[in-house]
């Protein structure tokens, strides 16, 4: 799904990658590499480092994985709501492979944003970026097929509705799946301790969940995190 909203002819589009896995980066840099309207100018591996290169300027777009788990910034909405007002001319495409409707739908708030799935095949980072750059927004295929089943009403997963938490207890739930513990949530998220364990233990409240295994186990089902935290 692709929406354009400026037309702007000078195309000669300078991209910031941000992942943690040297595999994908390679890949994304070699699936670009054909591209002569986009230049792959650099590469970071965390949000410490990705800040820094923002601020060096020189950037039209950045491509970054939605889980970084290193870095002063932290990743995810927090780490992309920040970028956006800190670079409010900067286009942002996002690579994931969450399926989490709630925060799908939050990350689709954030302004100037596409957001592509690590499900769909790599191609469509080209579309995403041109997007991007131009004030638009791009879905890839898996993203908008979840986003329409959101809208529609219908969540997937054995019968299970993760579109019934608010964006901020999908977020705590996703990390306290992927092992951090709830101090380590609430310094990342800059929220207090009793407001992190509030949001999971209402979260588990509406998913029927008493135990903190099978919240865990909750969460790898719907794709919210993986065993090798490759979001």
């Amino acid at each position: 799904m692709f929406s354009n909203m400026n037309h702007r002819k000078d195309l000669n589009i300078s991209v910031l990658l941000a992942d943690d896995h040297p595999g994908i980066i390679s890949g994304i840099r070699h699936e670009l590499s054909s591209e002569l309207e986009i230049l792959l100018k650099a590469s970071v591996s965390n949000s410490t480092d990705l800040v820094k290169k923002l601020d060096e300027g020189g950037f039209d777009v950045l491509v970054s994985d939605y889980s970084m788990p290193t870095g002063q910034y932290g990743d995810g909405l927090n780490l992309f709501g920040y970028i956006s007002r800190r670079f409010p001319n900067l286009g942002l495409v996002v690579l994931t492979m969450l399926d989490n409707s709630a925060i799908l739908q939050a990350l689709g708030k954030v302004s100037n944003i596409s957001i592509v799935s690590k499900a769909d095949p790599v191609l469509h980072l080209v579309p995403a970026i041109h997007a991007a750059y131009t004030g638009g927004t791009y879905f890839s295929p898996a993203i908008s097929e979840r986003l329409e089943k959101m809208n529609a009403g219908v969540m997937g997963g054995e019968g299970k509705s993760p579109g019934v938490l608010s964006p901020k207890e999908s977020e705590v739930v996703r990390l306290y799946a992927a092992g951090l513990r709830i101090d380590e949530i609430a310094a990342k998220l800059n929220r207090s301790k009793k407001t992190i364990s509030t949001q999971k233990v209402k979260a588990m409240h509406k998913l029927g969940i008493e135990r903190d295994i099978d919240l865990m186990k909750y969460a790898l089902e719907c794709g919210w995190v993986t065993s090798s935290r490759s979001q």
